[in-house]
């Protein structure tokens, strides 16, 4: 599979060009960015073309990952989608829910494959806890904290306008919620919302199963009390999620994997772009809570 990288920021720098590069079984094959010095300075570092013009990567590759801000990835996945090219996407899959329909919708038209980085659910460690206690019965209770310091930092690389705009809520709200629903269920109902320090959010979930679960999401914690704990509660006990001690490149590596798989055979992902679609419905539904003080 070829495959083009779409954007040049710190996520692609850090994580997407050394994962698509080290993978065995794909062929990198080119960077297309927003802007002309740093898509050519990180094309030189792989030796990869880089592209000024996003139809000429699409016309040559099979696939593209995009590390793009959300509401540039949902534009550009509809197009890469209908020229026929597989997506591996980063959460949020979009700002909106009309955005995130239009990935959907292309994708479903097009028949390509769709994979969308959350990031917990491609560590090996992090994964095998997920699987087990969505095939665990009776939780009563979730909670989740997933608390950054991105704006406690000085100089932090993803400081980055759309997070500054969108928050904690858009930007961790996706990992809390790609390891909740599979063992708790689809949400029935956001009940609350508040906000909190910053642009920390508070954020209560009913679950279709009977079960409840809140969310602490934060980007402005001290650098101190950052980190991320989700643990659940139930008739067979506590189970807390592991710390995972794989790194963002080796996730990305098992993202591509599943993509790869996606398109051999024609199966849909856990985390495709449906599931990316039902999670940003849900945290615009949060979102709409917070607004509106209720």
């Amino acid at each position: 599979m070829r495959i083009g990288l779409l954007g040049t920021g710190p996520w692609a720098q850090m994580a997407h060009a050394p994962a698509l590069h080290a993978h065995g079984e794909v062929d990198f094959a080119g960077v297309w960015g927003r802007r002309t010095g740093p898509t050519e300075e990180l094309a030189g570092t792989y030796g990869v073309r880089a592209y000024d013009d996003v139809d000429a990567l699409l016309a040559d590759v099979d696939a593209v990952a995009v590390a793009l801000p959300p509401a540039v990835q949902a534009d550009l996945a509809v197009r890469a989608a209908r020229a026929g090219r597989h997506l591996l996407l980063d959460k949020p899959l979009a700002p909106t829910v009309r955005q995130a329909r239009a990935v959907v919708d292309a994708v479903e038209e097009a028949g390509v494959a769709s994979v969308v980085f959350f990031t917990t659910r491609f560590q090996s460690r992090t994964q095998a806890w997920v699987t087990e206690q969505a095939a665990t019965d009776g939780w009563f209770t979730g909670r989740a904290q997933w608390l950054g310091a991105v704006f406690s930092e000085d100089g932090n690389p993803f400081a980055t306008p759309w997070r500054r705009e969108k928050g904690a809520l858009w930007d961790v709200g996706p990992h809390a919620l790609s390891v909740l629903l599979p063992a708790l269920g689809d949400v029935r109902r956001v009940a609350a919302a508040a906000h909190g320090p910053g642009d920390t959010a508070h954020v209560v979930l009913d679950h279709v199963g009977g079960a409840s679960s809140t969310l602490t999401l934060s980007l402005t914690a001290p650098p101190a009390a950052a980190g991320a704990t989700v643990e659940l509660r139930g008739t067979s006990g506590v189970a807390v999620l592991p710390e995972s001690t794989e790194n963002a490149v080796s996730a990305l590596v098992r993202a591509t994997d599943a993509l790869l798989d996606a398109a051999r055979t024609g199966r849909v992902h856990a985390c495709d772009a449906g599931f990316a679609l039902r999670v940003t419905e849900i945290l615009a539904e949060a979102e709409a809570l917070l607004d509106s003080g209720a």
